[in-house]
């Protein structure tokens, strides 16, 4: 349980630089041992066992709020300082937090293979149990916005369209199809972004697949941003567009497709609008 004395901001911010190590070490593979970062952080802020285990725990629900992975070992507790969240926020956005390195080295890993992707069905209420407190979760990916975060971060959405990439020629060379494998192209680095999705490739029958990619290190309900142009050219081309939805990309990528109309399976809410000056 959590110590009723509030932690400082360099408590907090100790406890997020030890829980980032372990969490960088978790991403890429290393051993490390929980007990022994605990007894560290303990002789360097003066908090007990319990009271630190619980900061974790907040370290944890905080990331899972923003679309990012967690340490699996420390079940997110929401209950937590405002100061937890900057903390968090600035490490995320430092760019030099030990974990960074380990993502980039396990997304390349990842993305060097030709594999197919683990594709399964779409989250519903039914068949993807949310975390414990989903209203939680919700407001607070509104709050700090965590599809703009997914939609900044370029490396990330680079390296989920490659995987796609890959995916989709490995599909089509299972069946055979190594005429259709060499014509899959990627667009939006080849051509850019206007044109509303970002891999061309194709059904075995040979009929277009128009695919929007869409990559989060989060969980599978993870907000994303999708552009007008992008939801227009669902509408004009239903039997070929799909929106392929990456997650949990840092460790174990794993997908499922969209396919239109969106309104079926996500709530489409504006972000944002034009605006011009009136006439006087």
């Amino acid at each position: 349980m959590p110590s009723n004395r509030p932690w400082t901001n360099e408590e907090i911010d100790a406890a997020v630089d030890l829980y980032f190590e372990m969490r960088g070490r978790d991403i890429s593979g290393q051993p490390y041992n929980k007990a022994k970062f605990n007894r560290d952080l303990q002789k360097r802020i003066d908090r007990g066992r319990g009271a630190i285990e619980w900061k974790f725990q907040n370290i944890s629900a905080v990331l899972l709020g923003l679309g990012e992975d967690w340490i699996q070992g420390y079940k997110p507790a929401s209950n937590f300082q405002n100061a937890l969240v900057q903390s968090v926020l600035l490490r995320l956005d430092s760019g030099t937090s030990p974990d960074d390195a380990a993502r980039h080295r396990s997304q390349l890993r990842v993305n060097a293979g030709t594999g197919q992707l683990d594709i399964g069905l779409p989250p519903t209420m039914r068949n993807a149990p949310p975390p414990e407190d989903r209203e939680w979760v919700a407001e607070f990916a509104r709050k700090f916005d965590v599809a703009k975060r997914d939609e900044r971060n370029r490396a990330l959405g680079h390296a989920g369209e490659m995987r796609v990439l890959e995916h989709e020629r490995a599909v089509l060379e299972a069946e055979g199809k190594l005429d259709l494998a060499k014509r899959v192209r990627w667009v939006s680095e080849e051509d850019g972004d206007g044109a509303g999705y970002d891999i061309l490739s194709f059904w075995p029958s040979g009929r277009c697949r128009c695919i929007e990619v869409k990559t989060t290190n989060g969980w599978e309900r993870t907000p994303f941003h999708i552009t007008r142009n992008e939801i227009r050219v669902s509408e004009e081309r239903p039997e070929h567009w799909r929106l392929m939805r990456l997650w949990n990309f840092a460790r174990s990528p794993k997908a499922f497709e969209l396919c239109p109309p969106l309104e079926k399976h996500v709530a489409l809410t504006p972000t944002s609008f034009s605006a011009s000056f009136l006439e006087t």
